[in-house]
This record gives structure tokens, C-alpha cells and sequence, in this order.
């Protein structure tokens, strides 16, 4: 299976797998890896729109004593150097890139305009969304959820550190099972840790699929052409 099977899709990154193994901050390898798959299916002629998360910087619900606003603002401002630390690898290698943000910061990125960024989509250019819906109290999985109903993506990518869904944590538990298809009821009701609640909830009262695998050049190319790997959840 050579061709795509979207024509617009979001990518979904999670902080912690931009960090690698050293668990902290940002691994240019891998970002370098991340850059290099966006443009592979970019010149597939797939539209790309990328959401990242923070938590290779700063996890706003495990800030103890801290206000939970205050908190989750950081937490955006993370999300924003990742965005500029992605857009600069793809820059790097000639993919036009835009970082938009839903706090304004003129002097990085441009403040998040639906219709600018749908603009952008249609001309080519890989869009990537910082700093969240821009709200606290939610999360960048509710934000994913947003931009892809927003941005009108056939399909939400989310790209983590561990290559499917388990009903529970297969680091730590051998006999952790594997699930290669759920509904969206099912991640709520067994509080299966895909997307929050209220993404989940999102997508499933919006019908838009998401595709849960391991972060990689490969995977993210194979998801796109349609390959069955990691958990489906539609």
C-alpha cells in the first residue's frame, strides 16, 4: 500500500515522546525523525496539521500547591517550545511550516485564525498548533480533538510512547492485553488512557477516528497509507 488513504490529517505528539529516553526536554533526534516523516507524507500530497503536547517540560496536574490556572498556562508555554523546536527541524530539511498558537505571541508564532490555518493547509504548508485550545482546565488531547473538527482532518494520528492501547500499563504488567479495535464508549467506560474524557468525547459525538501507535518515522508514514498497526478507536 504505496498511496495515502487521507488527504487531511492531525498529528498528534505527545511531549514525552519528543524527549526520548532521556525523559526530559527535547531529543533532536527524534525531532529531526518526526520532520523527516511530516514531509515524506506532506509530499504524498497529504495536508498535515500537527498538535504537540508539554510534558517533556512541565505536567501541569502533578504541579502540587501551585494554582491549577497558573499550572495549565505554563503548561501551554511548554507546548509552544516544542512547536518551535518541530517547526525548525522541518524548515531545516525545505517543508514549509507554520507555528500558530491560542495565546498570541506575535514575535514566534502566529495567533491561532481557523481560516489562516486552513489556508495554509490547502497550500501545503505543515500548521502547527501551540499552547493548547488557549483555556486552561484543558487539555492538548482536547486540543487535537479541537483543531481536527476545526481543520475538518479525516483522521486524528496520536503518536505516544508506547505502540497501542492496553488495559493497563504493559511496562509494568506482562500480561497487560493489547487491543487493536475499540469504540469510543469502550475508552470512556474501561477509563483506558487514549485521549481524556473530553476528547474522547469530542470525537465520538463528531464521529472522527484516531489511530494510536508508537512514535516513529515509519509508523506515522504507515498510519497514513492505511496500515493496520497500533489501536484503532472509532
Amino acid at each position: 500500500m504505496d498511496k495515502p488513504v487521507y488527504k487531511r490529517v492531525l498529528l498528534k505528539l505527545s511531549g514525552e515522546a519528543l524527549a526520548g529516553e532521556q525523559k526530559r526536554g527535547i531529543n533532536n533526534d527524534i525531532v529531526n525523525q518526526i520532520a523527516v516523516a511530516i514531509k515524506e507524507i506532506n509530499e504524498l500530497g497529504v495536508e498535515v496539521a500537527v498538535v504537540v503536547g508539554g510534558g517533556n517540560f512541565w505536567r501541569g496536574r502533578t504541579s502540587d500547591g501551585m494554582d491549577r490556572t497558573t499550572a495549565d498556562y505554563i503548561g501551554m508555554l511548554a507546548t509552544v517550545m516544542n512547536a518551535m523546536a518541530l517547526q525548525d527541524a522541518l524548515e531545516n530539511i525545505d517543508v514549509a511550516t507554520r507555528v500558530q498558537t491560542g495565546i498570541e505571541m506575535r514575535q514566534v508564532a502566529e495567533p491561532y485564525i481557523r481560516r489562516r490555518a486552513v489556508r495554509h493547509l490547502e497550500k501545503g504548508r505543515v500548521v502547527i498548533f501551540g499552547a493548547g485550545t488557549g483555556n486552561p482546565y484543558f487539555s492538548t488531547d482536547t486540543a487535537a480533538a479541537l483543531r481536527a473538527l476545526e481543520m475538518e482532518a479525516e483522521v486524528i494520528l496520536l503518536a505516544k510512547n508506547v505502540d497501542a492501547v492496553y488495559d493497563k500499563d504493559p511496562k509494568v504488567y506482562p500480561d497487560a492485553q493489547k487491543f487493536e479495535k475499540l469504540s469510543y464508549m469502550e475508552v470512556i467506560q474501561k477509563e483506558l488512557k487514549v485521549m481524556d474524557s473530553t476528547a474522547t468525547s469530542l470525537c465520538k459525538d463528531n464521529n472522527i477516528p484516531i489511530k494510536v501507535f508508537e512514535l516513529s518515522t515509519e509508523n506515522i508514514i504507515n498510519a497514513v497509507k492505511g496500515a493496520n498497526i497500533g489501536t484503532t478507536v472509532e
